[in-house]
């Protein structure tokens, strides 16, 4: 259940689906990186990405190698393959849209602490924000790969760095469990995600489904 968002001491964001209109663009950059071990494996790669949104590149990178190219030399060419895909997704997280409502989320709730946890790059993810002017939004710290995200989760968790009652805004299964997992309230947000298999998976599950974070605006806690 959604409480009232101003009850919520921590809002903890995804990037990629909910923060920023990305997961297009970070689909892309694995099937292009992936496409020289055949198109095959590509689309397979595909597949694997959007059943497993939220988990981290390098976990992603690892999995293709091993489990979809069958590739001996996987650990040499896992660098060249994460700095190719780095390379291919930067502009597109530089242009693409930022949530509507993103501002006045923050004027709604200036008390609430915020963070980013995501499970793109950490180094990235800052430089991106820092471009865009995100980055004063949140107060919590902006943090992402190579740490996974439950890691972070539990980390800023017995710091003292997300106090509860939290929210976690995510936009894939893996999202929820993490969330779940660390005992904070979810809502899925489902208007740029790639989770196929949302309505089946959160059918008997208590979790709010908004659209976006302009449809949380004036959020009463309703489902």
């Amino acid at each position: 259940m959604l409480r009232d968002l101003a009850d919520y001491r921590c809002l903890v964001f995804d990037c990629d689906g909910v923060v920023l209109d990305s997961n297009a663009v970070k689909t892309r950059a694995f099937h292009e990186v992936a496409l020289p071990f055949g198109a095959d494996a590509a689309q397979a790669f595909v597949d694997y990405h959007q059943a497993n949104g939220g988990i981290s590149r390098y976990r992603k990178f690892e999995y293709f190698l091993r489990d979809i190219a069958g590739a001996a030399d996987a650990q040499a060419l896992l660098p060249g393959l994460l700095e190719r895909y780095a390379a291919a997704v930067r502009q597109g997280l530089l242009d693409c849209a930022v949530a509507p409502g993103l501002q006045a989320l923050r004027a709604q709730l200036p008390e609430s602490r915020w963070l980013i946890v995501s499970g793109g790059d950490e180094a990235e993810l800052r430089d991106v924000f820092s471009v865009r002017g995100l980055d004063g939004l949140f107060d919590g710290g902006i943090f992402g790969s190579p740490t996974p995200k439950d890691s972070i989760l539990a980390r800023e968790l017995a710091s003292g760095n997300i106090t509860g009652p939290s929210l976690f805004l995510g936009d894939s299964r893996f999202d929820y469990l993490c969330a779940h997992e660390a005992g904070l309230d979810f809502v899925f947000l489902d208007g740029w995600s790639e989770f196929h298999h949302a309505a089946v998976f959160f059918a008997d599950k208590p979790v709010a489904v908004r659209r976006d974070i302009q449809a949380l605006l004036g959020s009463e806690g309703t489902p």
